[in-house]
């Protein structure tokens, strides 16, 4: 999944997720919000032909918004390598 960062600013973290669905935002989305560390996070997407969405998140004080990221995807690979099928 390509990503792009729009914007990293501290607590405030926006990336473009090329070739995403509200599937896989949705997943960020609400593990973001569920966090402790997040006091808000939702995701974009204009015309979903057009523009690919974006994803914005930011962090309560004193927390870096790229290490909760980072550590979110962590967990999500964690889940997903523990499938059976």
């Amino acid at each position: 999944m390509p990503i792009k960062v729009l914007m990293n600013e501290g607590r405030e973290l926006r990336l473009r997720m090329t070739g995403e669905s509200h599937t896989t935002l949705q997943l960020f989305r609400s593990r973001l919000n569920d966090s402790k560390d997040v006091e808000y996070s939702n995701y974009f997407q204009n015309h979903p032909d057009l523009d690919e969405p974006e994803l914005y998140l930011r962090t309560v004080k004193g927390k870096s918004a790229e290490k909760v990221f980072k550590s979110l995807c962590s967990g999500i690979s964690k889940d997903f390598s523990k499938l059976k099928l």
